[in-house]
This record gives structure tokens, sequence and C-alpha cells, in this order.
């Protein structure tokens, strides 16, 4: 595929700290043309995006339903196969997803990020009796609350920076300060900062017998206090990908709209100057176009 766009997130800035023993070329999150497929000359010319999981499909966990967790699989920029950060880049075909043409590249770009934020109401049940609780404001987390509102549940998120807020405002998100949050009483509280103060936010927030779900990198160790899970009966659920084809049908129909979460766009050229920007306080997305 020659690469049309790609999108800087978090996990691309801890590789390059060290956080996974990564070499190659980073990048996840793009959308592209495929320009040679040679077991399927018919769909060159697709505008596509990729699930970043390469599978076996003959493993036992491929063979339990679970690819995305296959015991041989590569991931596209993280885990032994080079990323989209680059002029072309390589898939198997399972893998691509043909995009609308009424969705546009800046749209189609957040396709990854928006199915892991879906992700999540895949494994925790959420209706409109709910209270989620969304810690971090960031990338990930305006898709994610914003993902969540369509459930109905009473959605609140803490930010940090006035233009994060004002973005959760005009999705229909309720702002609360880290010093109003509430005391053992949202039902699920998503932790998307990847930082032990985010998971202790979350901790002191949900209710008992409530979930807590992580769903950002985690650099480092995460050194919890078990007592209060174990006596509140806390479920703690890992969360990271999702299917791609529900975020495509959700950018298609105009329900969630990414595009004012793009701080800037630059050539590739500027790959480098491109993540010194992702990495300052407050930074959204950050584009690069080969």
């Amino acid at each position: 595929m020659r690469v049309r766009l790609a999108g800087i997130c978090a996990t691309d800035l801890e590789l390059v700290k060290g956080y996974y023993p990564y070499t190659g070329v980073p990048g996840h999150e793009f959308v592209g043309e495929i320009v040679d497929a040679p077991q399927a000359p018919e769909r060159i010319g697709e505008r596509v995006v990729g699930e970043i999981n390469a599978v076996c499909g003959a493993c036992g966990t491929c063979h339990r339903g679970h690819p995305r967790h296959c015991e041989k699989r590569t991931v596209l920029g993280i885990v032994n196969r080079n990323g989209a950060f680059a002029e072309f880049v390589t898939l198997p075909l399972a893998n691509l997803l043909r995009v609308s043409d009424h969705v546009p590249d800046e749209a189609a770009v957040f396709t990854e990020p928006l199915a892991a934020a879906l992700e999540i109401r895949s494994q925790v049940p959420i209706g409109p009796t709910d209270r989620v609780l969304v810690i971090g404001a960031g990338r990930l987390g305006q898709l994610i609350a914003r993902s969540l509102v369509p459930s109905g549940a009473r959605i609140e998120a803490v930010a940090r920076h006035d233009r994060h807020r004002d973005l959760l405002r005009a999705a229909g998100v309720q702002v609360i300060a880290e010093d109003e949050l509430p005391s053992r009483a949202v039902d699920v509280a998503v932790e998307a900062t990847g930082s032990a103060s985010g998971f202790a936010l979350a901790q002191r927030a949900v209710r008992p017998r409530g979930t807590i779900v992580l769903k950002s990198t985690y650099a480092g160790r995460l050194e919890i206090d078990a007592a209060p899970i174990v006596v509140d009966e806390i479920t703690i659920v890992g969360s990271r990908c999702g299917d791609f084809a529900p975020a495509l049908q959700m950018l298609e129909a105009g329900q969630i709209d990414p595009r004012d979460l793009i701080d800037s766009e630059r050539p590739l050229g500027e790959a480098l100057a491109a993540f010194e920007q992702a990495g300052r306080p407050g930074a959204l997305k950050i584009l690069l176009r080969p």
C-alpha cells in the first residue's frame, strides 16, 4: 500500500522511549491505497485501512477465536513488522478493509484508535442506567468518551487542558475536575492516561462491584493497593485493539467526526519534529503525510 496519511499515538511515543524492545519502522494508524496485490489484482486502487495484528490462523489462540492474541502474530509498527511511517507498507489482504468514498482520509486515519475505543463496549456491558468516568482526555480518551455517548449512559471525563474540556463538552460529555471526583460512585471507570495517578483516580471513583478498564499503554510497573479491589470486588479489564468494521461504519454514518482532534499535519520528512510536537503536554493528533 502507498501510505496516504498516518497518525502518531501514545504507543509510538512510548516505543521510542524503550517501552518495548522493537526495532523497525513505527506507525500503526494509517489510511492507504493498494498498489500491489499479486493474489488479488482486482483490489489494486482500493483505499483501505488495515487491522494491525497479522495472525497465523493455526495456533491454539486463533482456534479459540481470539486471533488478536495469536501466539505467532506480528503487529504493525510494534512487533516484528515495519509500520506506516513510510511511503509504503505491507499487510495481509485479509487485514485490509475498504474505506467508503464518504469518509475522507483525515477521518479514516482514526479507524484504529476508534476501533480500540469501541472495544470497551464489547467487553463491558454499558447502558442508560450506568455512570461512566473516563480519566484522561487526550488522543484516545477523546475517542473513548465520544464512542460511549451513544450508549445512553451518563458519561463524565477528567480533563486537564481547556481545549480538551471544550471538545468533550461539544461531544455531550460532562467534564469533571479531579477534586470533584465522586468516591465509590461510578459503575465503570476507564483509565486512559497510562499513569499510576490515573489508576488511583479510577480506583477511588469506582463503586463496589464496579469495573475499571485499563485502556492505555503502561510504560512501567504499576503498583496498586489490592486490598480494596478484593474487598469491593472490583473487576479490572485490560482492553487493547478492536474490530475495524464497526469503527468504519460509525465514521461513514457521521456518528463520530474525529477531525477536530487533529493538531497538525506534517510531511514524512518532518517526522522527528512531529514526534516532538506529539509529545508536548496537551497535544492531540499529529498526522504524517508521505
